[in-house]
């Protein structure tokens, strides 16, 4: 059997790191066992999807690597849908419902008052075709529910093992809308048949949804996939995403300088038994890649995790890889200057700062105290810098003025580069150069 999975994200926004969580297991499932990926546009809602969020979309699967196997639209298949809905009409499964929103609120309402489940009465169903034609003569149009069988409806989940749905406990889902709209579930289903679609892999907020959807399936096919449902995604501290979405879309991440390798890393382990690292490649991901794996709490995102993660990836990653980024920062020095920062930064933009401390003119930062000392370490600078020039330097400055540990090496540092921390000065100083390191061991700018 061919492995065919499916992502469905809707063109009403970029993604974000809960819906691509969601991709890449999708993503990570089929292509360890030689699969298909599919990727679906869930543009029923035409008043809300646009084909700038649609390019957004592919746009950040592109850039995370998520590459598709194939792609359609759910617009296009319109027809396809209403004749599934005809289907279950003629079967009985689909009835017109008349209530009105604020009717469908008040029986709720009582029902919870009596201690009962908000469960819809099927009161539509005793409606005659006199009392239907009235309701339409007032200008109410149906919406259509699926008559749900009322058993109780098992699979077996990759993820959660055995599940049960009772669908006496549930409302008729509502298929279509008052104004002929489709919902999500009817489309979905027709689609997983369409497309032969043989596991669907979802959040767990859609575990019940997917008892009312095996009846679907049951109703129309005899193709029925199988399900997964993963723990959702929350933010560190257990909260919910759903506050932060904007700061955690691709785009945003992206803008940050966040690198894709770095991103798939962390929703890929977080909430697994693997350990928490950044991964040298999306192979190595697809190959590590197991429902065994995932636990059942929820899957805590944090963006600190993320940063460290990007920093230790960037510390491996070669020169040619971040040649073209570099240069559209505007940033120089070419590969020496690369593999001497690489390990202090955490985003490549953070480049930006070390080119300015090597490249641009800057003061030296001397602290009073250390003036005199500063000054006389500036006259025994040799004129030619080479790689053992800072060890040779700095156990002749020890020598003459007694200085060791952070007294010694500290106050160069600051007047060097101006901060407390960073590259080994060995490095910095061969980039540096002689005279410029001179001057700002004098408090020139250089």
């Amino acid at each position: 059997m061919t492995v065919i999975c499916r992502f469905a994200p809707s063109p009403t926004g970029r993604l974000h790191v809960g819906n691509v969580r969601t991709a890449l297991m999708n993503w990570l499932f089929v292509r360890e066992r030689g699969g298909k990926f599919i990727l679906r546009i869930d543009d029923t809602d035409l008043e809300r999807s646009t084909n700038e969020y649609e390019d957004g979309i592919k746009e950040d699967l592109g850039w995370l690597g998520l590459n598709w196997d194939h792609t359609f639209n759910q617009s296009h298949k319109f027809p396809a849908y209403e004749a599934a809905a005809n289907t279950l009409r003629e079967a009985g499964r689909l009835y017109a419902c008349y209530e009105t929103s604020e009717e469908l609120d008040r029986q709720r309402k009582l029902l919870r008052v009596q201690g009962k489940p908000p469960v819809y009465n099927r009161a539509a169903l005793d409606l005659t075709d006199a009392q239907k034609e009235a309701y339409e003569d007032e200008g109410r149009k149906p919406h259509w529910r699926f008559k749900l069988s009322g058993k109780t409806v098992n699979w077996t989940d990759m993820v959660r093992g055995e599940q049960s749905v009772d669908t006496s406990s549930l409302s008729d889902p509502v298929l279509i809308r008052g104004d002929g709209s489709f919902l999500y579930t009817l489309p979905s289903v027709i689609d997983d048949i369409d497309e032969k679609i043989t596991h669907v892999i979802r959040g767990e907020d859609h575990v019940t949804n997917s008892g009312a959807q095996i009846e679907i399936f049951e109703a129309l096919s005899d193709h029925l996939p199988t399900f997964g449902h993963t723990p959702l995604l929350v933010w560190k501290d257990g909260s919910p995403l759903s506050k932060r979405l904007g700061s955690l879309s691709m785009g945003e991440l992206k803008e940050q300088g966040f690198e894709p390798l770095a991103i798939c890393s962390l929703l890929a382990k977080i909430g697994t038994s693997d350990p928490i690292e950044v991964r040298p490649s999306m192979e190595v991901l697809k190959d590590e890649f197991s429902f065994d794996k995932i636990g059942r709490a929820p899957a805590r995102f944090s963006d600190d995790e993320l940063l460290l993660l990007n920093g230790r990836l960037l510390h491996e990653t070669s020169y040619e890889t971040v040649k073209d980024h570099l240069e559209s920062l505007n940033v120089g020095g070419g590969e020496a200057f690369w593999n001497l920062i690489r390990a202090n930064i955490s985003k490549v933009s953070d480049t930006a700062g070390w080119s300015t401390v090597l490249y641009s003119p800057m003061p030296g930062q001397i602290e009073d105290e250390d003036k005199a000392f500063c000054i006389a370490a500036a006259n025994c600078l040799p004129d030619t810098i080479t790689d053992d020039s800072w060890s040779e330097w700095t156990a002749k400055l020890k020598a003459d003025h007694g200085r060791k540990g952070k007294s010694l090496f500290m106050p160069l540092r600051r007047a060097l580069t101006g901060r407390d921390r960073g590259p080994e000065m060995g490095g910095l100083l061969v980039l540096l150069g002689a005279e410029k390191a001179k001057a700002r061991l004098r408090g020139e700018t250089a």
